[in-house]
């Protein structure tokens, strides 16, 4: 069972360093935003990145990175930061440090485009954060190994993946002010990335 984390927390930090800084960095800008008015301070969330279809900040491409990295909230912080600790590690440990850094990123990235893409035709202000496009690209990572590396998979962690997915979908349909769009887009997006890293950038 892959997602079972064995570590004590000396090995953690060695053996998955992106992960430990994507944590850190999530906890960081948490209490930056506390001290400062408040992660679900919508004024507050826009002026440290936030994602939003709002004049002037329309259109500014260097919050579709920024906002992975903020959340609205500690419950919000928690069920990402939870995802992140337990279930990308054996990610990190497959592809090696920076291809996972760019799975990860990659998928928070075309989650947030495409996020952006859908609710710019809203007529309600949007305001988006978090790293939920970035955790479903490392899902559509792991969908794409279950698929389609069944070798790379043992049968419990592919339940486990199925699972999870099914209950993402329920939870983004059902829970208000879910950005469904990120979740989606960071799924499609982690599981071509994957696959277009396993054949073009292959480990050594």
């Amino acid at each position: 069972m892959i997602f079972i984390r064995y570590e004590n927390w000396r090995s953690y930090l060695r053996y998955y360093p992106v992960t430990c800084l994507l944590l850190a960095a999530n906890i960081v800008m948490f209490i930056v935003l506390t001290l400062n008015g408040g992660s679900r301070n919508g004024l507050t969330l826009l002026r440290f990145g936030a994602m939003s279809d709002i004049e002037p900040f329309a259109g500014q491409s260097w919050r579709l990175f920024t906002a992975m990295f903020l959340h609205n909230g500690f419950d919000h912080l928690f069920s990402n930061s939870f995802a992140i600790l337990v279930f990308a590690p054996p990610l990190e440990r497959l592809l090696g440090w920076w291809r996972y850094a760019l799975v990860y990123l990659g998928s928070g990235l075309v989650g947030n485009l495409i996020s952006m893409g859908v609710y710019q035709f809203s007529s309600v202000p949007h305001i988006s954060v978090g790293a939920s496009g970035a955790v479903y690209g490392v899902y559509g990572a792991f969908l794409y190994i279950a698929l389609l590396q069944r070798h790379l998979m043992d049968e419990s962690s592919r339940k486990t993946l199925y699972s999870l997915l099914i209950i993402g979908v329920i939870y983004s349909v059902l829970v208000p002010k879910i950005n469904l769009a990120a979740h989606f887009g960071g799924l499609v997006g982690g599981f071509f990335i994957y696959g277009l890293i396993v054949r073009l950038l292959k480990r050594r």
